[in-house]
């Protein structure tokens, strides 16, 4: 561990929904684009976008691009969508698209949690006797 001759850092920005996962990676300042690979783009099936296995290979994809344009440590940025309405906790590809980077030999700094939390907004959706089943 000796060696720190030129470590170029990029910061992954990974957005894990329960309906898909998003990886993104920028230079340190956010500003300019470097990779982007999504659940998406990596299966066939609309149920399988979230899981552990597409963000793995999306993981993948998004980090030899970023390799191939030099980077070799990233920080990682976790976000859910949060807000108002949306679950404040990441999905099931989260994890695993973290552990697929870190194996691929990019150097991982720090992991954030960046999910936007309300300072009480919005009025929640469902009435004053909330939703009924």
């Amino acid at each position: 561990m000796a060696r720190m001759e030129n470590i170029r850092w990029g910061i992954a920005h990974i957005y894990a929904s329960y309906n898909n996962t998003i990886i993104h990676i920028t230079d340190i300042t956010g500003t300019e684009t470097i990779s982007k690979a999504s659940g998406g783009m990596v299966v066939k099936s609309h149920r399988m976008e979230s899981s552990p296995t597409a963000a793995m290979i999306a993981a993948k994809k998004a980090g030899e691009t970023a390799i191939d344009k030099g980077i070799n440590a990233i920080h990682v940025k976790i976000k859910a969508p949060g807000g108002h309405n949306g679950p404040s906790s990441p999905g099931p590809g989260a994890q695993a698209a973290i552990r697929a980077l870190s194996r691929m030999g990019l150097r991982i700094g720090i992991i954030e949690e960046v999910t936007p939390m309300p300072h009480d907004g919005c009025r929640k959706k469902g009435g004053r006797r909330g939703r009924r089943v």
